[in-house]
C-alpha cells in the first residue's frame, strides 16, 4: 500500500472516529501533529468538535507544552493543558522496567476522566506503525483504556510520518522526537525532579551547539552524550567545551558515546536478557 493509499485509509477512519466530538492526547511531535491535521479536518467535515489534551508532566521537557499550544491554535481546535505529576507516584519513581506502562496508565487515566467529564467517547494517541516492532509497554496501556492509534492502525510509519507532514506543511514535520526524560536513566534508578532537571539543561545546551539529536544518559555520577554518528568527530573536537558545560550541572564525569544516537539505548540491556543474549533495537 502506497503511503498515499494509506492516508485516504487513515482519513476515512478518523471522518469515523469524529462522528462525534472527540479528542486526542497532543504532545506536540510530528506523530500527533499529523493526527491532529487529520483529525481536525475530519472533525470540521463532521460538524463536530476536536480536543487537543497535553499533558503538563515532570517527565518533559517545558518547552513541549509551548510548542503543543501554539500547534493548537494554529489548527484552531479546543486545547486543553493537564498539569500531572508523575513524581508522586514512588513506582514510576522507581524506574522498573515496566515504567512506560504505569505512566501511560496514570496519564491516559487521566485524559479519559477528562473526556468522561466532556461526554466524549472517542479518545485517540500517536502511535505509529513502527512503534509496534519496538519495546513500548505504555501500549498495553492505550490498549487497556481503549484509547485508539489510528496511524499504527493504518500501518503509517515514522517515515511516512513526516513525508505526510511535509505535503500538508506541518511545521514540526522534521523534528526530532522528545521522548519521556526518564529514558535516559537506567532502570532502577531512582528519578528526581533535579536529575531531570539537569537532563534538561544539558540536552538543551548540546543542542544550542547544533546538534541534532541529542541524549543525555545518566549512569549516577556519568553523564553519556549521544549526538547523531556523523557529528562525533565535531563533539570530540569540542570536547573541553562539552565537559565543562555537563560537568557544571553536577556531573563528576562526562564521556562522549562512540556508537552515537541511538533510540531506545538504556534498553539494550534489557532486551539482550530477554532475548537469550541476543540483542533487539528498540526506540
Amino acid at each position: 500500500m502506497t503511503t498515499r493509499e494509506k492516508y485516504d485509509r487513515l482519513k476515512e477512519k478518523l471522518r469515523e472516529l469524529t462522528r462525534t466530538d472527540a479528542c486526542l492526547a497532543f504532545s506536540g511531535g510530528v506523530d500527533s501533529a499529523l493526527l491532529l491535521t487529520a483529525a481536525s479536518r475530519a472533525a470540521k467535515e463532521n460538524g463536530t468538535q476536536l480536543w487537543a489534551v497535553t499533558f503538563d508532566t515532570e517527565l518533559h521537557p517545558r518547552a513541549d507544552v509551548r510548542l503543543a499550544q501554539k500547534l493548537a491554535a494554529e489548527a484552531g481546535v479546543l486545547h486543553e493543558i493537564l498539569r500531572v505529576r508523575e513524581l508522586e507516584n514512588t513506582e514510576i519513581c522507581s524506574n522498573p522496567p515496566e515504567r512506560c506502562y504505569l505512566c501511560k496508565r496514570y496519564l491516559f487515566g487521566k485524559l479519559r476522566a477528562f473526556a468522561e467529564e466532556k461526554g466524549i467517547t472517542s479518545l485517540m494517541e500517536g502511535t505509529n506503525a513502527d512503534d509496534l516492532g519496538q519495546y513500548r509497554p505504555g501500549l498495553r496501556a492505550v490498549r487497556e483504556l481503549g484509547i485508539r492509534s489510528p496511524l499504527a492502525d493504518c500501518g503509517i510509519t515514522k517515515a511516512e510520518v513526516r513525508s505526510l507532514s511535509a505535503m500538508l506543511g506541518i511545521s514540526v514535520a522534521e523534528r526530532p522526537s522528545t521522548p519521556c526524560m526518564a529514558t535516559r536513566l537506567p532502570y532502577g534508578a531512582q528519578i528526581t525532579a533535579e536529575i531531570l532537571e539537569h537532563i534538561e539543561k544539558g540536552e538543551e545546551l548540546i543542542k544550542s551547539l547544533g546538534y541534532r539529536n541529542v541524549r543525555l544518559r545518566v549512569h549516577g555520577d556519568l553523564a553519556r552524550i549521544e549526538v547523531d554518528r556523523e557529528d562525533i568527530p565535531r563533539a570530540a573536537s569540542q570536547a573541553q567545551k562539552l565537559s565543562e558545560a555537563v560537568r557544571a550541572l553536577g556531573f563528576d564525569y562526562v564521556t562522549l558515546d562512540l556508537s552515537g544516537f541511538r533510540s531506545g539505548s538504556m534498553d539494550e540491556r534489557l532486551l539482550a536478557r530477554r532475548a537469550g543474549g541476543v540483542e533487539k533495537k528498540a526506540e
